[in-house]
């Protein structure tokens, strides 16, 4: 608990911040609205998201790319919930609108004789004829194909066409979960792997002659998950030690006619669960002999994939990451005598982000391409399978985020980064290609925004969408090959919702704990704020280390805006701990999910409070769902100095409750005394301020006995909170009913105003005000 509480030696200079921020904000009075006046609010805000929904601003292009060429259609939003549907033709760089939606909608209904409600006309799939001039498209579960020229439609069943998935990645990736080759029939279609009694017999396809391979093997512990190598002359399997994965439960207390509750239950590792494991044999056809492998044994995500050396069937690699997720190897395998040969071993003090770990193999060169944070930033790595060897592909203090394809011939590396174009936001998505020799760095997308892109299916296009969380987005066409730009497809005209009144969001950066590191974060302002008066401050929470989370990319709708509206500040912030940033910045998590970057983020509110005297921290308040409502109700429990109000819905109070792979790559195993002491609901009994608990009663993600065991806690504590506990939901932040209760809750705790008395409607009987 030490580094938890590592931020308290800077506790002169929050003071310090403090008194700043304390004397700003005597030049604004703090507003708190009369009962008239927050029913006002809510109805401008309501006014507000329903005139934002209906604003055709385009945000992203979704090409549908046709057979054949490298044409596509997209559709775009327009007026009055309309859709128009874009021809675009790169080879002739020409874009054009074949139709609108409220064109099509009159002509489906002629064809049909029913009518169509008007804007819910929407085409799920399309494709045109090789001479384009009729248009085949489905909407609803009917297909009709449709004349170009006069665009009279009819139904039809000629709908046979190939479909071009553009966000499905172009090559499969090895992780170590894609399972494994369990196809008994040898490669030489001479032999059949079976499962006799525990046991593995193999048969011979030619005349049923039948050898027994192990006689140890039982139904408790069998022998199983086959796989043969590409001579066909030995069998890779594994003895196998079963464990049954443990049952959670819940009740579904109103299904529909019915007097009982109903049980449920579903299998749930929970953090420090025992695992099957698997240990390692081969199986030499010839002479019947079984060799155990000198690797020790796998108990954790099950048995992995092999990769046969190509060429060469005497040796197999495999990935290992060992349970606790501080070790990850790749291990070579000599099966004429079972010896192993670790050709990648990563270790670490903290922790390996295992879903992130990165592999392809180059059988041809003997060359794995890998990703990892080895040397403190996220980098692509080369290595020689012979010898081991590694070469460093990129580097620097930037993030390879994710790897796109791998092109074997031109000896390239498409992937994403963040973090290296400077004067940037670090988080910022950029498209890059690589050699593998770390030589000619290409940046597909040097444009300045958070950047999203698609190929076409040959490569030689590419859609680049970018854009800020306040500025305009933009879509253009270009080629691969020079970074051409084509054409510009769409960008955004942001008139009509400027004029709604509205504040686009502002990106603001503060200092970390360490005094140099650079926190980002968000903040949204109500539409109508009086700059002569201070507003509660809310932040919208989630610490969860699996990525970042303040957003990068413009948006119409926010429900951080909508909640701003009724007369807060809200923002969102990414402190220590969270992803994408360095290793160090990461590694603040480890053994640490309680800390929650929460020393980072009150000391940019402070300094958020420091430049704005209309931030008012004196009256903070935060709000998550799942790890975010772990968050939001531990930033009661710890910082009750700094939070006074919170709303927390499916929060995983306890990691020893939550999914076991989530909560041991970031606490770790086994399972230790930190696990207790970080607990919400071992803390309950610190609890200041006002709490709001959420819960869906079938919230199969975290069992809703975490919401329910810390409410036992805050009981037997003798805490005061409220409980909103949803019948029938799931993981979620309570639906339409419970962000009403939030907003309501907020309202109450930190305008000190009445909400709206809903059950007599009254916002409908409010009157306008000035």
């Amino acid at each position: 608990m030490a580094r938890y509480h590592q931020y308290l030696l800077l506790t002169v200079f929050l003071a310090t911040a403090g008194h700043s921020a304390d004397a700003q904000q005597a030049k604004a009075a703090p507003y708190y609205p009369s009962h008239a006046q927050v029913l006002q609010t809510y109805k401008t805000a309501d006014a507000l998201d329903s005139a934002l929904k209906k604003i055709p601003v385009v945000t992203n292009v979704k090409p549908n790319w046709q057979p054949g060429s490298n044409q596509f259609w997209y559709g775009k939003k327009a007026d009055n919930n309309q859709t128009a549907y874009i021809m675009v033709d790169p080879e002739k760089g020409v874009k054009k609108t074949i139709f609108e939606s409220s064109q099509l909608a009159v002509e489906v209904s002629k064809a049909t004789g029913k009518p169509v409600k008007e804007g819910s006309f929407k085409i799920e799939d399309m494709f045109l004829s090789t001479d384009k001039k009729q248009a085949t498209f489905k909407t609803g579960n009917t297909w009709f194909k449709c004349n170009l020229a006069t665009l009279e439609c009819s139904k039809t069943t000629d709908t046979l066409h190939q479909r071009y998935d553009a966000d499905k990645p172009l090559q499969a990736r090895h992780y170590r979960w894609e399972g494994i080759n369990t196809d008994s029939v040898s490669p030489d279609k001479q032999w059949a792997a079976i499962i006799k009694g525990g046991n593995i017999v193999v048969k011979s396809l030619k005349n049923s002659t039948e050898i027994i391979l192990t006689t140890d093997g039982n139904l408790d512990k069998p022998y199983g998950e086959l796989t043969w190598s590409p001579d066909s002359k030995h069998l890779v399997g594994y003895r196998i030690d079963p464990k049954k994965t443990k049952e959670v439960y819940y009740l579904l207390s109103s299904v529909p006619g019915t007097t009982r509750a109903v049980l449920k239950s579903h299998e749930y590792d929970q953090p420090g669960d025992e695992f099957t494991s698997y240990q390692q044999f081969i199986f030499n056809i010839t002479d019947k002999s079984a060799i155990k492998t000198d690797a020790e044994k796998i108990d954790f995500f099950g048995a992995p994939q092999l990769h046969w050396r190509d060429g060469d069937s005497r040796y197999f690699t495999y990935e290992k990451a060992d349970r606790g997720h501080q070790r990850f190897r790749v291990i070579e395998v000599d099966v004429t005598n079972g010896k192993t040969r670790n050709i990648i071993d990563e270790k670490t003090n903290t922790f390996i982000y295992e879903q992130r770990i990165y592999t392809y193999y180059c059988p041809k060169t003997h060359e794995i391409v890998w990703v990892t944070e080895k040397d403190g930033w996220r980098h692509i790595y080369l290595v020689d399978e012979l010898t081991g060897k590694e070469k460093r592909v990129s580097k620097g203090e930037w993030v390879v985020r994710d790897i796109d394809s791998v092109d074997v011939k031109k000896r390239q590396i498409w992937f994403k980064g963040s973090g290296k174009n400077a004067g940037e936001d670090p988080y910022f998505m950029h498209y890059y290609r690589i050699g593998f020799d770390g030589k000619n760095l290409t940046d597909l997308t040097p444009e300045k925004g958070n950047h999203s892109v698609t190929f076409s299916p040959d490569r030689k296009y590419y859609i680049d969408t970018y854009s800020e969380v306040n500025t305009a987005p933009k879509v253009v066409l270009k080629t691969a090959a020079d970074l051409k730009t084509v054409m510009e497809l769409e960008h955004a005209d942001l008139t009509t919702l400027l004029a709604t009144g509205v504040k686009l969001p502002e990106v603001f950066v503060a200092r970390a704990r360490d005094g140099k590191t650079d926190i980002w974060g968000v903040i949204y302002r109500p539409a109508n704020m009086d700059p002569n008066k201070s507003y509660p401050v809310i932040e919208n929470i989630y610490a969860g280390p699996q990525d970042s989370f303040v957003p990068k990319s413009f948006s119409v709708v926010s429900e951080m805006q909508s909640i701003a509206q009724l007369g807060f500040i809200v923002v969102q912030i990414d402190g220590m701990g969270t992803a994408n940033r360095s290793k160090a910045f990461h590694d603040v998590c480890w053994h640490n999910l309680a800390d929650a970057g929460f020393a980072d983020r009150i000391l940019w509110m402070q300094a958020l409070a420091a430049k704005y005297p209309q931030a008012d921290i004196s009256r903070v308040g935060a709000y998550g769902t799942s790890a975010g409502g772990q968050n939001s109700a531990g930033a009661l429990l710890f910082h009750p100095e700094f939070y006074k109000t919170a709303v927390s819905a499916c929060g995983c109070h306890d990691n020893r409750i939550d999914k076991q792979w989530w909560n041991e790559q970031w606490m770790g195993y086994p399972v230790g005394l930190h696990y207790d002491q970080q607990s919400n609901i071992t803390n309950a009994g610190k609890l200041k301020g006002d709490l709001l608990l959420i819960v869906g009663e079938a919230d199969n993600n975290v069992p809703p006995e975490s919401t329910f065991r810390f409410a036992d806690a805050l009981i037997k504590s003798n805490k005061m909170f409220d409980l909103l506990v949803v019948p029938g939901m799931g993981h979620s932040d309570g639906g339409p009913y419970g962000r009403k209760k939030k907003r309501d809750f907020f309202v109450k705790h930190l305008l000190n105003a009445e909400p709206p008395a809903r059950n007599v409607d009254e916002l409908s009987m409010a009157t306008p005000t000035e």
